[in-house]
């Protein structure tokens, strides 16, 4: 999947909602991150293992973000509920006029189960990703306005 987010939050912004993983994350994202599943298992300077999932979807990882390069946050898949594994990235650039552009690519692989086939398939391959991408321009102008008041 790939998609482009344009926000008015700043890259700094966009960075630290990102990679906040304290129990504001549920808030920030509250639209894409199922509360219930949440859970932070390690956490250091520039990189965090955490526990995932969407409301309402049937799957969940656990993934290594780091972000090292604050130019761009990645994720590798660790464990997951379908048996498969994936990775991602978003790369954060200013925008003309200020905020942000966001290149984000996210790919999954190797599930077990057909249906699991079935719906990531869908998933990665349907207008899906138009929805992500307002889902996730919407969380993160709420938190530059948020973080500017």
């Amino acid at each position: 999947m790939r998609f482009d987010v344009i926000t008015q939050a700043s890259p700094e912004q966009v960075l630290r909602a990102l990679t906040d993983f304290t129990d504001r994350r549920v808030q920030i994202w509250n639209r894409t991150l199922d509360p219930k599943t949440f859970e932070v298992r390690g956490l250091g300077d520039s990189w965090a293992v955490a526990r995932e999932s969407t409301p309402g979807s049937p799957f969940w990882v656990v993934a290594r973000y780091d972000w090292s390069d604050p130019t761009v946050v990645r994720w590798t898949e660790e464990e997951s509920s379908y048996g498969g594994h994936g990775s991602g990235s978003v790369r954060i650039a200013p925008a003309a006029g200020g905020g942000s552009r966001l290149q984000v690519e996210w790919s999954s692989n190797d599930p077990r189960r057909t249906r699991d086939k079935m719906m990531l398939f869908v998933l990665h391959h349907s207008p899906v990703n138009r929805v992500i991408s307002r889902l996730w321009t919407n969380a993160l102008n709420r938190y530059a306005e948020s973080d500017s008041a």
